[in-house]
């Protein structure tokens, strides 16, 4: 397929001028302050999966307003002691799924939660997690939902979920809080973004070809859902325009990713029409704390596949592995950011 968008070099000199709402701070913290005085504890099941080495729990933890999130904890058989954990949020249109289905980072020794999206996946409808809020006025999917007010919106409630999952996972006696990475692919890769921005003390973020980038130019060029269900919105209400920019900025991940302080591994692919290169890249140029990267210049949004998990893999043992001894083999490092 094709370049769609700038090219590497372009996008690697990109210097991204985003609109920042001046109480977009003000606006989280009053968020997830409510959710958390929602109050409310987690619940966990153990789930009989066929497997023998990895030990699955059902996971229901208080999310926005304290409403129900449901998910999946993965575990080592047999593990002891507080273990690295990775929390993983999904893609646009994907649930948490059946429970044997998503063990990698388990079999890789850490602990692995993975959260359900509200209102999204198959397994009944709307999925595990239902949306509470009804909203009339969009248009179908998920981006335009309560567009006309920033605490309507619906990534609000799923950012919120996200920071109060990640809050869960750290406060099990399964894992080290101090050794917690948050991941996931494109919808996944940007709230990942988003909850470094707003949770602190994380270990790492591994965001993977993420979406929620620079919203505004990914509603002018993407060529595929779900960017251009803002196209859709805007092409039916000429009108709103800069009403609905300005709500979609509060959870524009580019814009939250600036407050973030933890390592992180980026994946890119220069052919991605979901997800359009100069978007991610908005996020890379923007993000807070130190940074690496992987570009896939010939790949869609399909990005780098198992090659990157491959380098996800090696990247979060060197991350969270213990400090060895200097006159063993020297300290560990991360590398400069350099496209794969």
């Amino acid at each position: 397929m094709p370049l769609t968008d700038l090219t590497l070099a372009q996008c690697l000199a990109l210097q991204p001028d985003l609109d920042e709402p001046a109480d977009l701070d003000a606006f989280w913290h009053q968020t997830l302050r409510a959710a958390r005085a929602a109050g409310g504890a987690p619940r966990l099941t153990p789930v009989d999966t066929g497997l023998t080495q990895v030990t699955t729990y059902d996971v229901t933890v208080p999310g926005f307003a304290g409403e129900p999130v449901r998910g999946w904890l993965h575990l080592p058989a047999g593990a002891d002691g507080p273990l690295g954990c990775v929390v993983e949020f999904l893609g646009y249109g994907r649930g948490r799924g059946l429970p044997h289905e998503q063990v990698l980072w388990a079999n890789a020794g850490y602990a692995h939660f993975v959260m359900d999206t509200r209102g999204q996946g198959w397994s009944t409808a709307g999925g595990d997690t239902p949306d509470t809020a009804s909203l009339n006025g969009d248009v179908p999917g998920f981006l335009t939902r309560g567009v006309d007010d920033p605490h309507d919106h619906y990534y609000r409630r799923v950012f919120t979920d996200a920071v109060r999952f990640v809050e869960a996972a750290r406060a099990h006696p399964a894992v080290d809080p101090n050794r917690t990475v948050v991941t996931g692919v494109s919808q996944g890769g940007g709230i990942s973004l988003a909850v470094a921005g707003l949770v602190p003390g994380l270990a790492g973020v591994m965001p993977d070809v993420p979406f929620l980038c620079d919203i505004r130019r990914g509603a002018t060029i993407a060529g595929a859902p779900p960017y251009t269900e803002i196209a859709e919105y805007l092409r039916l209400h000429r009108d709103r325009a800069e009403a609905v920019f300005a709500t979609l900025a509060y959870v524009d991940a580019a814009l939250l990713a600036a407050r973030a302080t933890a390592p992180s591994l980026f994946s890119i692919a220069m052919m991605d029409e979901i997800c359009p290169p100069s978007t991610c890249f908005a996020a890379y140029h923007r993000y807070g704390g130190p940074k690496d990267l992987r570009v896939y210049e010939f790949n869609g949004h399909e990005g780098g596949g198992g090659h990157h998990r491959r380098e996800q893999l090696a990247w979060v043992r060197d991350l969270l592995s213990p400090p060895r001894p200097l006159n063993e083999s020297g300290p560990s490092t991360l590398h400069a950011p350099q496209p794969a």
